[in-house]
């Protein structure tokens, strides 16, 4: 099994992810269909807060072992690696048992919080119901995610690609066949057919794993005899630093569900309490918010995971030989990738929402109303993600904390604020809770480059000169949409329809911007002279 290299992992993780999203976006099709929005409202409601826990119990530690891994691969500490992931799979089990047992207690209490008493739409109990079946999941995710962190860490991000995609492939069958055979078949409760589909978390999370176990046995990267190491490592010093390096993870990963949560929460409770809107509007719009929106936003996100999947093992290498250039020099290469890859699919989703939304999800008044602003809340979790999995790269902890905190706490303080003012604008309201987000994002964001510039003498000349070219190749991608709407209708009804429409619009148009981001050398840049090979190649 060969070792990819930053770019390469890069596009290797980037495919896997966007294969996991794309098969994520076409069963959400028929499952729409299955639950309907007062199901997607429901199952938003448990995934999210099953999301939240999740995060809390182990998100930091696939990163901390890809990060300390990456450390002892470079030092060549090689029984210290081994020590490494068994200690690690001690410590996970006892924590995901804990955040199970909580979970799976306080599950009517979390329901209550969510919606309080509401007696129409999903109730309290529906909500604790879904909880408490998605709680198993905790029970195998954290094993899945360490085992990934350990071979992110060894730079093998084939496998941890696979593995993804088996466990999107597994949860996908799970829940459609379940809940379709719970709807249609046995006539049983919307509840029972969300419940069987957040348990397949936990299917396609044990299928994932055990692959991921016969690899590692295969390639023997734990083998029995492993030869001492120079320098001593005790396993003492070993805790110690995978919770170190954990602890700051787990606060971002909570920061990030929290943003989702909190305005779930927020959003949920002023419509209802504050704005007065049908029970019906509520759950339309925070399914949207929730998990249909969601879903579409995941494309976006993927790129910049795969960025960062690629992006810490480099990047921690770099820092550990003190080649501080280098660390840079990858920064500013995934910032690039974001200009040139996320930016103009964000712009094609939001200027597109009627269409996209359409061809998922058929028609709806709240759907393209809501998403065409709430998708630039991926553009801008993506490029944060890169920012703030740099700064853990190189260990500056306390900046990740407090930059992340200021985000949330704006973001909190502003959604209810900007909800009732949007209102009284005549707008939707949940765009007081998307302009929010992008505050609270900005807020984060903006403070993070300028500490970086001033404290640790990190350098955007290179990114910031390409801008100008980024920016005309936007204007002319943007331009291309607007003049090809009056050409192309997009207020068709017909969901198959849309395919030909949206195919259409992403030829063209993207057509017109990989044409000019070659021409201005933007293309190059971020992905090296392979691209005048290909090019070649095609013309040839």
């Amino acid at each position: 099994m060969r070792k990819n290299s930053f770019i390469e992992g890069t596009i290797v993780a980037t495919m896997g992810i966007l294969i996991v999203k794309f098969i994520g976006l076409i069963y959400v099709i028929p499952f729409n269909a299955i639950i309907g929005e007062t199901g997607g409202a429901l199952y938003g409601y448990g995934y999210n807060i099953y999301q939240l826990f999740l995060g809390i119990s182990s998100a930091g530690f696939p990163f901390a072992i890809s990060k300390i891994t990456s450390e002892y691969n470079a030092l060549g500490y090689n029984k210290a690696i081994k020590d490494t992931y068994k200690t690690s799979l001690k410590i996970i089990s006892i924590i995901s048992l804990i955040a199970f047992i909580i979970l799976f207690i306080f599950a009517p209490s979390i329901g209550r919080l969510i919606i309080g008493n509401a007696t129409e739409g999903n109730t309290y109990e529906d909500i604790a119901f879904v909880i408490r079946c998605v709680s198993f999941a905790i029970l195998v995710i954290p094993f899945l995610s360490v085992t990934r962190g350990f071979l992110q860490g060894h730079k093998y991000i084939t496998p941890y690609s696979i593995s993804q995609i088996i466990e999107q492939i597994v949860r996908v069958i799970i829940i459609l066949l379940g809940s379709l055979i719970a709807i249609k078949v046995l006539n049983l409760d919307i509840k029972y057919a969300v419940g069987i589909a957040v348990s397949a978390a936990f299917f396609g999370g044990l299928a994932s794993y055990i692959y991921l176990k016969i690899k590692i046995k295969k390639y023997n990267l734990l083998p029995k005899d492993t030869i001492k190491d120079e320098v001593k490592i005790s396993k003492e010093e070993i805790v110690k630093k995978i919770f170190t390096y954990s602890i700051p993870f787990i606060l971002i990963s909570l920061v990030n569900n929290l943003y989702i949560n909190i305005d779930m929460i927020l959003l949920s409770r002023t419509l209802t309490d504050i704005l007065k809107a049908p029970a019906k509007v509520t759950e339309s719009i925070v399914g949207i918010y929730t998990t249909w929106g969601l879903k579409l936003n995941n494309i976006i996100l993927a790129i910049s995971t795969g960025l960062v999947t690629s992006l810490i093992p480099n990047i921690v290498t770099s820092y550990t030989k003190k080649d501080m250039n280098d660390v840079n020099e990858k920064f500013n290469k995934a910032f690039q990738c974001v200009l040139l890859v996320i930016v103009p699919i964000t712009i094609f989703f939001s200027l597109l929402a009627k269409p996209i939304w359409t061809l998922f999800y058929g028609e709806s008044y709240y759907g393209p109303i809501v998403f065409k602003a709430y998708v630039f809340t991926a553009l801008f979790g993506g490029v944060y993600t890169i920012l703030v999995n740099t700064l853990q790269g190189i260990n500056k902890y306390k900046l990740v904390t407090i930059t992340v905190a200021m985000g949330l706490i704006i973001n909190g303080l502003l959604d209810i604020p900007l909800m009732i003012l949007v209102d009284k604008l005549n707008m939707n309201a949940s765009y007081g809770a998307i302009f929010a987000a992008f505050i609270g994002y900005s807020s984060s964001i903006f403070t993070t480059l300028y500490i970086l510039n001033k404290k640790y003498n990190f350098k955007y000349n290179e990114t910031i000169n390409l801008l100008p070219k980024y920016i005309l190749s936007w204007l002319s991608f943007t331009l291309s949409i607007i003049l090809l709407k009056p050409v192309i209708p997009t207020n068709q009804s017909n969901r198959l329809l849309q395919i030909p429409i949206l195919a259409l619009f992403g030829i063209i148009s993207f057509g017109i911007y990989l044409y000019l981001s070659y021409k201005n050398k933007n293309l190059e840049k971020v992905f090296g002279s392979k691209v005048n090979k290909i090019v070649n190649k095609i013309k040839r």
